[in-house]
């Protein structure tokens, strides 16, 4: 059960007219292990004494986030597309925030991960899989086979399939 609604119970009680621990053995009964605490119903049943009509969250002291907005994650998404092997620092650089602010935005906002230098998204299709997989055979045949030219196809940036 969501705390918004361990809250609206609690009011009820409350506005029923019992007691911190009246609500607190009420819930238990219905809810089982999952009632909040007697603490948590003691505090609400507080709050609602004091006149407090709200069962969400107040809000909280401290900086708010201003860089983790849109126009900013559509700015990295961009730059990331256009070059997949740019660095966070240059991310930040060119759109003044915090590494730490455009690793989230990679991360959590856009589900990308940093791979083999590369950031690509965490989860790919299957049809990226295999396409993948026939890059990284078709390099690992090439290697195999005469590393002199893989060496130099992979120095003068001639690709191996039109894929990769």
């Amino acid at each position: 059960m969501d705390k918004i609604e361990y809250r609206a119970v609690i009011k009820y009680l409350f506005l029923k007219g019992n007691t911190p621990t009246q609500i607190k053995d009420e819930m238990d009964s219905v809810y089982g292990d999952s009632a909040p605490s007697f603490t948590t119903v003691k505090f609400w049943a507080a709050e609602f004494k004091r006149g407090r009509q709200s069962l969400g969250d107040g809000e909280r002291s401290g900086r708010p986030k201003t860089a983790t907005t849109d126009e900013n994650i559509a700015k990295v998404h961009q730059m990331v597309l256009d070059d997949c092997r740019i660095k966070l620092r240059e991310i930040a650089e060119v759109i003044n925030i915090s590494k730490e602010r455009v690793c989230h935005i990679l991360h959590e906002n856009l589900g990308m991960r940093k791979l083999s230098a590369r950031w690509v998204p965490r989860l790919f299709t299957l049809d990226q899989k295999r396409v993948r997989m026939n890059i990284s055979s078709a390099l690992l045949a090439l290697f195999r086979r005469n590393k002199s030219e893989f060496w130099r196809r992979l120095i003068t940036g001639k690709t191996i399939t039109g894929a990769y």
